[in-house]
């Protein structure tokens, strides 16, 4: 601004903002603002008046003062200049869209009205505060006048403020309100004019500081800085102030609630670009999602894109047209939704219209969305009985469960139910309603399978209930002196799909065996460790008969979904087994070594709950946007049949999935994007339905906003998927890489938005909204599908919480990726009200006392962790008499009011989620190897080679850091 020093380089400023930099040197004292106005202050130079544009309704600036520093410091700082009026005309920002209306209509703009300048702008006056900035004066804390300027009005900061103290200067405060009789504008997100020095300068990141220490080479971090998790997971609510009728977070969320405008600034974001989406996901308290029947009128949607009405739709003609929210044609409302539009432009019915309001409902479909009538609810279980599972108990425990559900299966009265087991031959079971037992029909030629009877295979459940009780009663006694070791289970499986294929359904698979016979059967791959680290290692992970997956595109083609349930002590190769669950938007459920003993009440829940919660059948879904944007990958279990429709056999409320998106067109020329998820399915009740989710986001030009408004949830979720599938192809440390080199990107570039303004030398930077992610990034990294190598995971499992990772909601991800460790001991010695038992700590060594007991949840299991020397008292009351012994011990329910409350405190988290049953797992402070599985769990820690959060933070620094 015409100050220049002929011994110090000049430095280049940004349009409209002027950056005071601080030399480095001794520090000068700190400059008193001198009180306008004063005749008597002589300055030793004057900047020359500024080049402004007069407007007439506007006085001239008073002149304004300031002071120079000391002629005999040996090092001075710049004066902080005056703030003048731009004389470039600030671009009006877009209004936020009303109800109802979206925010790019340009054939029908809104006329907007304008405050004018007051004629006259009150002086500035010291002691009394200014609106919307709070004033607390005391003598020693003089104010200097606030600066008019084309951006607003500015009150200097007072001494104690954080700003000065972070800046080590002189920084202009940031705004206030604007006096009367000017009309302050709305700025939306990424749009206008930079603000100037005043968000430039005050830091609106988060930080730590990196250490250097004498004596040691590398690095280090104060990890009581690092950021943690400890509340979970919190749902950004950025959206729902900018769009209140936007669909709730659970059931869509995107990783930046921000678009970006251009192609090229969607190449610097770095991190994933889409949504993760759970369109059935449990509604929240009080928000029932309703049913909208448009009775013989019809479902409304445009004619052009097939978008359904939602809330962002307008309305034009006196009501008699719409306009198109995604596609923007003006399309005709039928005569029967027709209704006259108010001063204001919305429907006289808009408070009887949920489907205009509301960002979530749910259509019922017309027979125009029906290939076939309505399928009824189909379960088809396909057991194994061979010796293996005959031992571990696990027939027995499935008999009781199913036998236990019977009457809360959805559908009633139209619900299926068919049985059919096998080991090295298949038994098929007739259940007429007219016999008295059922009767047990055995193939045994495997390669040529037939069905016999296929009309009395899959009954009705309401007409032969007492069929299949009895059956389910005798089945466990049936093959108890079984001692058949093979396993036909790719000749059961197309025995299966030929019962189920006229109607659909939900296939529920019990394996116990590795396939040993007939079509599909596989060997042993898991010891042939040579492979690891080469570049075929990714071929363990992947099906090794293609009969799985052409099995999986029949079933999906004919309205068939199946879940696995596998428990073999043994290789049962959950690589190929999974792909029949991951091509039919199915589910895997793994329990190594089961014994019905043991893990008996973990089946038993979670087959209950795939039993009895609520599933809709033969469902596809779709997600439409606007013009300019679409999703291009997807991730989940599914079967895509086109380029954006995902078949879903069958899909609950435990069902995510992820899409990336991308743009299409270089730059964006609307500010809001809208979405559009549509679930069509057919209820359990035969009514075929569609679900609506509607959102909008907006588009920015800004970099910095779409970090601000980042999610660090919908992000791990997305990068799980990526990374997970990226092993599918490549080796795990690849997989590794992937995930650290994009977070390492991104925060780089975050950091090069403030390198300019702020002092970053030893710190790492990174926007609060994504201060959990590199914590994320490394449990990504050590999780079970990505951790280590050969030896480090048992193959089978690797897999298996692989495909149980690809269809979890956001909630549950990380709590997976960041599991809760709490001290018990203190409160079961008060006994106190169990909501103050929440409190979360970090997962590390240091976190654990000798002295007392604490709970590990991942939400998959529990494991109670005792210390060394914690009071005898606690161990007897939970433990028992035997509490001293060196064997294992279970946690059993004691005859005491302390153990009554354990069972309390697990109980109370396993209802926070009752998707996966918790068991309780003990471990004693030492007792190996049981207490080295918790403590490798510990991702703060370093174990083995997996790096700590503190040595991973310090290597991403030093990463963000290299040019």
């Amino acid at each position: 601004m015409g100050t220049e020093n002929p011994d110090r380089p000049t430095f280049p400023l940004r349009p409209h903002t002027v950056t005071p930099f601080t030399p480095t040197g001794s520090q000068p004292p700190l400059l008193r603002p001198t009180p306008p106005f004063s005749s008597a202050t002589v300055l030793p130079f004057r900047p020359p008046p500024p080049f402004q544009i007069n407007y007439p309704s506007v006085p001239p600036s008073p002149p304004i003062t300031f002071n120079a520093p000391p002629t005999h410091a040996p090092s001075h700082r710049f004066p902080t200049p005056p703030q003048f009026p731009s004389t470039v005309q600030t671009q009006p920002p877009p209004r936020v869209p009303p109800f109802g209306q979206p925010s790019f209509q340009q054939t029908h703009p809104q006329p907007q009205t304008q405050t004018p300048f007051a004629p006259n702008v009150p002086r500035p006056v010291l002691h009394p505060s200014f609106p919307g900035y709070a004033a607390t004066q005391t003598g020693a804390e003089l104010q200097a006048p606030p600066v008019h300027s084309s951006l607003g009005v500015y009150a200097p900061v007072p001494a104690s403020s954080p700003f000065l103290s972070r800046q080590r200067g002189n920084v202009l405060p940031p705004p206030v309100a604007a006096p009367s009789g000017v009309q302050p504008r709305m700025q939306q997100p990424g749009y206008g004019p930079p603000t100037g020095v005043v968000q430039g300068l005050i830091e609106d990141f988060s930080s730590f500081s990196i250490q250097t220490r004498p004596g040691l080479a590398d690095p280090s971090v104060d990890t009581n800085e690092l950021p943690r998790p400890l509340d979970g997971d919190v749902e950004s609510d950025s959206l729902a102030e900018m769009f209140p009728m936007n669909c709730n977070p659970r059931y869509m969320r995107f990783t930046t609630n921000a678009i970006p405008s251009s192609q090229s600034l969607a190449s610097r974001w770095h991190l994933p670009l889409g949504a993760v989406v759970c369109p059935l996901a449990t509604p929240p308290d009080g928000d029932e999602v309703t049913v909208v029947n448009f009775a013989l009128g019809g479902v409304v949607r445009c004619r052009r894109c097939r978008t359904y009405v939602n809330p962002y739709i307008t309305f034009t003609d006196g009501g008699r047209k719409y306009r198109c929210n995604i596609c923007a044609l003006l399309n005709e409302v039928p005569s029967e939704y027709y209704a006259q539009l108010d001063a204001t432009g919305k429907r006289v019915d808009l408070n009887q219209r949920p489907e205009l309001t509301k960002g979530t409902v749910e259509f019922v479909a017309s027979a125009e969305y029906m290939a076939r009538p309505p399928m009824p609810p189909v379960y088809f279980f396909l057991i194994d009985v061979s010796i293996s599972a005959v031992r571990s108990g696990m027939i027995e425990v499935v008999a009781q469960t199913i036998r236990s559900c019977l009457d809360e299966l959805p559908g009633f009265p139209r619900t299926q139910i068919g049985f059919a087991t096998f080991d090295s031959t298949i038994h098929f079971y007739n259940m007429k309603s007219s016999l008295t037992q059922p009767q047990m029909l055995v193939v045994s030629d495997l390669d040529d399978i037939f069905v016999p009877l296929p009309d009395d295979l899959l009954v009705n459940l309401s007409e032969s209930r007492n069929v299949v009780e009895i059956f389910l009663d005798s089945l466990p006694s049936m093959f108890q002196d079984n001692v058949n070791l093979e396993s036909a289970f790719g000749p059961a499986l197309k025995a299966a799909f030929m019962i189920m294929s006229h109607l659909g359904g939900k296939l529920l698979i019990f394996q116990n065996t590795l396939p040993s016979l007939g079509v599909g059967r596989l060997k042993l791959r898991e010891d042939d460790s040579r492979i690891y680290g080469t570049d075929k290692e990714h071929v363990l992970r992947l099906p090794e008969d293609p009969f799985y997956k052409q099995m999986a595109a029949e079933f999906s083609k004919y309205q068939i979904s199946v879940n696995v349930y596998a428990f073999s002590d043994k290789y049962t190769d959950i690589a190929s087994l999974g792909t029949l669950a991951k091509y039919t938007a199915g589910q895997v459920y793994f329990y190594p070594a089961f014994q019905s003993v043991i893990h008996g009440e973990k089946l038993r829940s979670e087959l209950r709950r795939d039993l009895t919660r609520e599933v809709v059948w033969e469902a596809v879904m779709r997600i439409r946007c606007a013009k300019g944007v679409r999703f291009t990958t997807y991730h989940g279990n599914f079967m895509l049949t086109s380029t954006d429709l995902l078949a879903l056999p069958a899909v609950d409320c435990d069902k995510a999935f992820a899409m990336q998106l991308s743009l299409d067109e270089a730059l964006l020329t609307t500010q809001t994007m809208y979405f559009q998820v549509v679930l069509l399915y057919t209820a359990s009740c035969g009514e075929r339905r569609i679900r609506i989710h509607s959102a909008a986001v907006p588009v920015v030009t800004d970099l910095g906003e779409m970090y601000r408004l980042a999610d660090t949830g919908a992000i791990a979720s997305l990068f799980s998927r990526i990374a997970i599938e990226k092993a599918l192809s490549h080796k795990l440390e690849e997989a590794r890489g992937v995930v650290q080199l994009r977070i390492v990107k991104a925060l780089r570039e975050y950091r090069n938005l403030h390198a300019v303004q702020h002092r970053l030398a030893n710190r790492m930077i990174y926007p609060d909204s994504l201060k959990f992610l590199p914590l994320y990034g490394l449990a990504l990294c050590r999780s079970k599908p990505l951790r280590g190598g050969h030896g480090d995971v048992p193959l089978d499992e690797r897999c298996a919480v692989g495909h149980t990772m690809m269809t979890l909601p956001i909630k549950r991800l990380l709590k997976l990726l960041y599991p809760s460790l709490i001290r018990l001991d203190e409160h079961l010695l008060k006994a106190g009200d169990l909501k103050s038992i929440d409190r979360r700590l970090p997962l590390s060594r240091e976190s654990l006392d000798s002295r007392a007991l604490y709970l590990y949840d991942d939400g998959f299991g529990f494991t109670i962790w005792f210390g060394r020397v914690i009071p005898p008292d606690i161990a007897k009351n939970l433990l028992g008499i035997d509490f001293e012994a060196e064997c294992k011990v279970s946690l059993n329910e004691q005859i005491n009011e302390m153990s009554k409350e354990l069972m309390k405190v697990l109980e109370k988290f396993r209802n926070t989620d009752r998707s996966y049953y918790q068991l309780s797992h003990l471990v004693r402070q030492g007792e190996q190897p049981r207490e080295g599985l918790l403590l490798a769990n510990l991702l703060e820690d370093q174990m083995g080679s997996n790096s700590g959060y503190a040595d991973w933070m310090v290597k991403i620094s030093r990463q963000v850091q290299q040019s």
